[in-house]
């Protein structure tokens, strides 16, 4: 499998002068692609590790499966038996690459249309630019979160990016990477993803809780370690998940999806303090 970190020679410089040259811990960023039935449907840059939450959170979020129970199996793909190199999934000695990844819905889920397979990659920073319209953006979802339960106190919210922070691993010793949780109204932490994309990340973490039986993610909050965009909390939303916090700031796209969804949406979530943009009562009582 591949290296969700290696080692890289680095110059260090400090006032314009050369100081050191060291190895230094660099986030390691390969390509994986996702099959359905035997047939591409995208290839996203990732952080290898938590490939299978991935893949099932990327489904997810694109609203092709509705539950964990809609995925029959997940496996590596090898050499075919005929000896022929799989691109993608064996390097030119023949050894798997664990970079192609194929998935086997389960008996009676439909598979993707033709027009849902990505026309190109997705990058780390980006993943609706891999989108072949406008209309493909927006996914409807299948969960009603507008009347969830979940009532969260104020410190709650406002002490989970610190929590968030102090369970990446990886962060730590690379500084690369974002971060996704996924915690109750106590604020404890129940899962952590780490990937070079942030839509990585909560893709690994929302696929963690489907392979477990969570989803949808009834009463549940969704911490991300940067800033709230539209896809994050369409994301979200399809994995029926009540409320998204951001330590950085959402978008108006992000916001009104929010609004209309019922969905609680917390920005700038650092220190004591937070902005609410939607779904306050969830916070602060009403």
């Amino acid at each position: 499998m591949g290296r969700a970190s290696d080692r890289r020679r680095v110059t260090r410089v400090r006032a314009g002068v050369a100081t050191a040259v060291r190895p230094d811990t660099v986030v390691g960023e390969e390509p994986l692609e996702i099959r359905v039935g035997g047939r591409a449907l995208a290839v996203t840059m990732r952080t290898p590790g938590d490939d299978m939450d991935l893949a099932l959170g990327f489904l997810l979020g694109e609203g092709l499966v509705g539950t964990g129970a809609d995925v029959a199996a997940m496996r590596y793909c090898a050499a075919p038996d005929s000896g022929a190199v799989d691109s993608g999934a064996v390097d030119e000695d023949g050894r798997p690459t664990y970079n192609v990844l194929e998935v086997t819905l389960a008996a009676g889920v439909p598979p993707p249309a033709l027009e849902d397979a990505r026309t190109f990659y997705m990058s780390s920073s980006c993943g609706l630019c891999g989108k072949a319209s406008i209309d493909a953006v927006r996914v409807r979802g299948r969960y009603d979160i507008a009347d969830d339960p979940l009532r969260v106190a104020p410190e709650q919210v406002t002490g989970l990016p610190e929590t968030l922070r102090a369970a990446q691993r990886l962060f730590a010793t690379t500084g690369g990477l974002h971060a996704a949780g996924l915690a109750g109204a106590d604020g404890a932490l129940w899962a952590v993803r780490e990937d070079v994309g942030r839509h990585n990340a909560v893709d690994k973490v929302i696929g963690a809780a489907a392979r477990a039986g969570r989803v949808p993610l009834v009463g549940q909050i969704l911490v991300v370690s940067g800033r709230a965009s539209f896809e994050l909390v369409q994301k979200a939303l399809l994995a029926g998940v009540p409320m998204l916090a951001a330590v950085s700031a959402p978008s108006t796209l992000a916001v009104d999806l929010a609004v209309e969804s019922g969905m609680t949406l917390a920005g700038f979530v650092r220190g004591d303090t937070m902005n609410l943009y939607s779904g306050a009562h969830r916070v602060l009582g009403g």
